[in-house]
């Protein structure tokens, strides 16, 4: 799936696009409103060394405090230093937990130490964070005071050893005014960006698990023949399933189309018996069947429409014919093809499926309905043969070598890969001709220039200009 295919296919999904988002954002917002507040108050601190007029010795203690202020950032969050503040605050937690929400860093080349602690209320968060810096030079002080050799010292002994370093406050730390946990704009934002990557792996597993067929392109590369039409889904179609219920509508020009392509695909040997057969059951094989012998009727094709659907035969329903006699009664030798035939009131001539017969295998594929098929050939110049599915019988697979052509019908989003495939290589290995496929209840296009050019409606009457109007008013008066 190439970057084009995928955002269609989020364009396509795109309810299941919104539901991720909106899960996502209401978890984001949901963990919003729950969490507690969090408040941080930092304080920094400075380490210098003993003053000294030397300025070889002021050096070495700039290099020795930098050397070492890493080290004692990582003396902040210890026992040593938490046990104390929590002691003398009186502090409802152990030091490990408060050790948990202290951080300390010291940035580099500098001789600076940043404290800060987190807490759920500012005033709290400020006054530990404080004592956390008073504790911590207390500590790092008497860390580096070296401790005195021997027991005793003599009252000429020098005076006691001093920390070679100190630690002064540089920024006490105040109460925060806003917490800096949860933060609403960067949840929303992290949930949005969550809910698209679900919407995304949906999208993709979806695709990658659903192997229907989703645009006419994709059933031209599979089966490398070619789309003579595209019928666009209409949800007044079972109501009204003739075009010539609506002559203006979408639908009846997508079957307009299918009939020029299908008249110009075959020039050099153009077919006069079409067979018209789909993989499995509901893919509308009947009603594109009927609907093109409507459309072949519509620009002056003598056409005959042929039921040979023997199972279930629906075409007389459709137009509300008689269904006992028909290709059947034919087949049998109990009446001529034209004594059964029925004409419809636009000039399309059908024959019925007749009586559902126990064989209709073998009647299908016998010589007899050959000798049918061209004895109608020679009568019409475009015999329309409405089959059964490819795949559940073999009824059309008989029949095809019969037939000087085949359209192949296939449901949009329906119709998976495989039956598709089956069905045109069961075609191709009884020899049976393929002239192209019709994909079928395809999600109609958004703007469509056929709307566009309004013809859904009436035209409007041509404006007449002023000299036209005027030589009109007195030609009115002369007359008068």
């Amino acid at each position: 799936m190439d970057l084009h295919g995928f955002l269609k296919a989020l364009a396509r999904r795109w309810v299941t696009v919104a539901v991720c988002l909106v899960l996502a954002v209401g978890a984001a917002l949901a963990v919003t409103q729950l969490s507690t507040p969090v408040y941080a108050a930092g304080t920094q601190l400075f380490v210098a060394t003993r003053s000294s007029e030397d300025t070889t010795q002021l050096s070495q203690g700039q290099s020795f405090s930098q050397a070492r202020v890493q080290s004692y950032a990582a003396i902040v969050p210890t026992r040593q230093v938490t046990g104390p503040v929590v002691r003398d605050l009186k502090l409802s937690t152990t030091p490990e937990e408060l050790a948990s929400r202290i951080t300390a860093d010291a940035p580099l080349d500098t001789v600076l130490i940043n404290i800060t602690v987190r807490d759920a209320d500012p005033k709290r968060a400020a006054e530990i964070a404080n004592a956390v810096a008073a504790s911590f030079s207390a500590v790092v002080e008497r860390l580096e005071t070296p401790k005195p050799v021997g027991s005793r010292r003599d009252a000429d002994a020098p005076p006691a050893a001093v920390s070679p370093v100190s630690l002064g406050v540089t920024q006490q730390a105040v109460a925060p005014d806003a917490p800096v946990s949860p933060r609403p704009l960067l949840n929303l934002a992290g949930g949005a960006c969550v809910g698209l990557l679900l919407a995304a792996g949906l999208v993709v597993l979806r695709e990658t698990l659903d192997t229907t067929l989703k645009t006419s392109q994709a059933l031209s590369e599979l089966t490398g023949l070619p789309a003579l039409g595209t019928i666009p889904y209409d949800k007044s179609a079972p109501a009204q399933p003739l075009i010539t219920a609506a002559a203006h509508s979408q639908r009846a020009e997508a079957f307009r189309k299918l009939r020029t392509n299908l008249q110009f695909a075959q020039v050099d040997d153009r077919p006069r018996i079409i067979m018209v057969t789909s993989s499995v059951p509901g893919e509308g094989k009947t009603n594109t069947s009927v609907n093109l012998a409507l459309s072949l009727v519509e620009a002056g094709v003598s056409t005959c429409l042929v039921d040979a659907d023997l199972r279930r035969p629906c075409v007389a329903n459709t137009f509300g014919l008689v269904q006992d006699a028909g290709l059947t009664t034919v087949l049998i030798g109990q009446a001529r093809a034209e004594e059964v035939m029925q004409q419809v009131g636009n000039g399309l001539s059908v024959l019925a499926g007749g009586a559902v017969p126990p064989n209709p295998t073998e009647l299908l594929a016998s010589a007899r309905m050959s000798e049918v098929l061209q004895d109608l050939a020679k009568t019409y110049e475009a015999v329309i043969v409405d089959t059964a599915p490819l795949l559940p019988v073999a009824d059309t697979i008989g029949l095809a070598p019969l037939a000087q052509g085949t359209l192949l019908v296939v449901r949009s989003s329906k119709t998976s890969r495989d039956q598709v495939r089956t069905a045109t290589d069961a075609l191709e290995q009884v020899g049976g001709r393929v002239l192209g496929t019709v994909f079928n209840m395809a999600a109609p296009p958004k703007g469509d220039r056929y709307e566009a050019y309004g013809a859904h409606g009436e035209l409007p009457a041509p404006r007449l200009a002023a000299q036209q109007k005027k030589a009109a008013v007195m030609d009115l008066a002369s007359e008068k």
